[in-house]
C-alpha cells in the first residue's frame, strides 16, 4: 500500500466519489475527477516550488477506467521536471472498491504549472 511509494512520488488526495459528484446520467463526473487531479497537482508544485504557481497545460490525459460512487480515490503525484519557472507534475489515480484491498489504477495525466509572483509574473524556481 502506501508505505511502499517511491521515494518521489506521494499521495496528495485521498476522498470518496459520492452521488454530489456524478454527471446527469449519474456516473462520476470526468470533471470532477480533473478537478480533484489538478488540486493535486497544484499542491504538489506549490510545495516543490514553495510558493504560488498557474495551471498552464495538461500534456496528457488518459481515463483508463470508470470511477464508481463509493470509490476511495487516491491521487498520487510525481513532480517529472523542473524548468527555469515551470513544472510537470506526473498525476495517477487509483481506487479502491467496496472493501477490497486491490488498487485498480483509472486515470492518469501530466499537468504543467508556472511558478508565479504577488504580480501574477513568473518567478524562478529555487532548486532544492
Amino acid at each position: 500500500m502506501d508505505k511502499y511509494l517511491p521515494p518521489n512520488r506521494f499521495l496528495s488526495v485521498r476522498t470518496i466519489a459520492s452521488p454530489k459528484d456524478t454527471n446527469p446520467t449519474g456516473d462520476i463526473s470526468a470533471g470532477w475527477l480533473v478537478s480533484q487531479m489538478d488540486m493535486a497537482a497544484n499542491s504538489m508544485a506549490s510545495n516543490t516550488s514553495q510558493g504560488r504557481v498557474t495551471s498552464v497545460s495538461i500534456e496528457t490525459l488518459h481515463f483508463h477506467k470508470p470511477v464508481f460512487v463509493g470509490d476511495e480515490v487516491s491521487i498520487y503525484t510525481e513532480v517529472q521536471r523542473i524548468g527555469h519557472s515551470s513544472m510537470h507534475v506526473k498525476v495517477e489515480v487509483s481506487v479502491r472498491r467496496g472493501f477490497s484491498e486491490e488498487n485498480i489504477n483509472v486515470t492518469e495525466g501530466v499537468f504543467v504549472y508556472v511558478a508565479i509572483d504577488k504580480d501574477y509574473n513568473p518567478r524562478a524556481i529555487m532548486h532544492h
